[in-house]
């Protein structure tokens, strides 16, 4: 697994670091991310029906998803979370610790990265360093030059919100 902090550092892409207790959910990270500025993020590492095709959807922390929706939206017919196994396998991460920063070790490039519109509008973002003890928050700019360099396919949504929990 690469280390995110010097991959960071040699792409001199500058980032303030929030150390905080272990978070699991949205809710327990809003506990201590309270007074960090910028677009807060949930991650979510999902697979299609015959586990061909991985997607790591990037969205606004309190954005409601409906996977139906974004299953018709990118032409699947059924869309679910991956395992923990798979998780490890392509990212490199456990549950919990979900990052758009895990793409680093996806070295065959199999991820397709799905970035929510509204999170994107924000100039601060925020993830976890592919651990749940702490938040960097880097410039959106930063930040698409990091996919860049990763080279998976990134895709741009309007998230569909109808029939989402």
């Amino acid at each position: 697994m690469k280390d995110i902090y010097e991959l960071l550092a040699s792409l001199q892409i500058n980032y303030r670091r929030h150390d905080h207790p272990p978070v699991f959910t949205v809710e327990e990270a809003d506990r201590h991310k309270g007074a960090i500025a910028g677009g807060q993020s949930k991650n979510l590492f999902l697979r299609n029906k015959k586990g061909q095709r991985h997607y790591l959807l990037v969205a606004e922390a309190h954005r409601p998803v409906s996977l139906k929706s974004l299953q018709t939206l990118l032409g699947e017919s059924t869309l679910s979370f991956a395992s923990p196994e798979r998780l490890m396998k392509y990212l490199g991460l456990t549950p919990g610790s979900v990052s758009p920063f895990g793409i680093v070790n996806d070295e065959r490039r199999e991820v397709v990265v799905l970035l929510d519109r509204a999170l994107m509008a924000h100039t601060q973002l925020n993830f976890h360093p592919n651990v749940n003890t702490a938040t960097l928050t880097v410039s959106r700019e930063d930040f698409q030059r990091f996919l860049e360099h990763c080279g998976n396919e990134v895709r741009t949504l309007a998230l569909p919100t109808e029939g989402a929990t």
